[in-house]
């Protein structure tokens, strides 16, 4: 393997910051995205007094935290309680790095990938490392030494490790179908086209061809980030604040930003594997040939697909807290072993039935 050059590493770096800058500014987005939104479904205004639209609200909410006293309750476990925040965020801003926002570029004798890291192994490091966020929650629940906390952390590990196994076995179609794990190679596979209607042509995105596994992965990461209709570890009808709390002031606002940031990673895994990912929209390919773009505006406006689409699922997020209401645990548990695994299992079943078939 070649040694890297000074440039290459200014170009690693270059994607680093620009991937960890992207995703410190999704929490403070998406908490006003969160506030409008639900006041928007439910007829009421949200923040809307600083800044125009209540735009800086958040802003002014991350100086609070920051400023705020942060105690140490006397009864925790000091060491692994202030850990415990750190290692719930830190897998999140991990797995992103593998998820592609552009088609490589090729520029002279040099190749330019629009990821932190171009994995041949790509969705199986995404799986390995989302599976450590647990321990975080885990530790939190046990460090705060609080009942709660405890059946808070107890019910999340449950619930992760329970659709886990529903979500890794919703991918297989997906390997089946484009026989690879490296989710460049997935998405440039996507600009294919599946069926020629006349005029209109549906290409060969992961949910034409992966409808249920769609679905069923869908769920699943609903399930992974904690989210409403599964956001039983944090269900205060009976367990109050669930693992964090005992948390207040900047380690509160950690484990919310790596909840922000699973769903941002999660989305992203929904662009790329089931909707294209930076293929791009329809209508875009004809502004391309308008403009007269040559590579770098082709990359620009696959980048501007890609986050359109992560957009939709984070609204998706959103949309779906305020529509449907939270299981009961034994729900959760009988939804994730009795429909969601027998579901995962039968599209892999179908998925090897079609391609023996050459439908797909």
């Amino acid at each position: 393997m070649s040694s890297m050059t000074l440039l290459d590493w200014a170009i690693l770096v270059g994607k680093c910051v620009i991937t960890t800058l992207i995703m410190l500014q999704i929490a403070p987005i998406m908490a006003w995205v969160e506030r409008r939104g639900s006041a928007l479904m439910q007829n009421r205004l949200g923040p809307n007094r600083i800044g125009p639209f209540g735009l800086l609200q958040s802003l002014c909410d991350g100086v609070k935290f920051i400023f705020k006293e942060d105690p140490v309750p006397g009864h925790v476990n000091a060491f692994y309680y202030v850990l415990a925040p750190l290692v719930s965020l830190v897998p999140a801003f991990m797995t992103f790095a593998v998820i592609p926002w552009a088609a490589p570029l090729e520029l002279g004798d040099r190749t330019i990938t629009f990821q932190v890291a171009n994995l041949n192994v790509g969705l199986l490091y995404i799986f390995a490392i989302a599976s450590l966020g647990v321990y975080g929650i885990i530790m939190a629940g046990w460090a705060s030494n609080n009942k709660y906390s405890l059946l808070g952390s107890l019910r999340s590990s449950c619930q992760m490790i329970s659709y886990e196994l529903s979500m890794g076995l919703s991918v297989v179609g997906i390997l089946m179908v484009f026989s690879s794990v490296n989710l460049t190679d997935i998405a440039l596979a996507q600009g294919q086209t599946l069926l020629q209607l006349g005029p209109v042509a549906i290409p060969k995105w992961g949910f034409f061809v992966q409808p249920l596994g769609f679905l069923i992965f869908c769920t699943a990461a609903f399930a992974e980030t904690n989210r409403l209709p599964f956001d039983l570890p944090e269900g205060e009808s009976e367990i109050v604040a669930g693992y964090h709390l005992e948390y207040g002031s900047m380690k509160f606002a950690v484990f919310m930003m790596a909840e922000y940031v699973n769903m941002f990673t999660a989305s992203g895994l929904m662009a790329t594997l089931y909707f294209g990912g930076f293929q791009l929209l329809p209508g875009m390919s004809q502004l391309h040939e308008a403009i007269g773009g040559g590579a770098g505006i082709m990359a620009a406006l696959q980048a501007a697909s890609f986050f359109a689409k992560v957009a939709f699922f984070m609204w998706f997020f959103v949309w779906v807290r305020w529509t449907l209401p939270r299981f009961r645990y034994d729900q959760l548990m009988d939804l994730g072993w009795k429909v969601m695994l027998p579901l995962s299992l039968l599209n892999i079943f179908l998925t090897g039935a079609l391609m023996y078939a050459k439908v797909i």
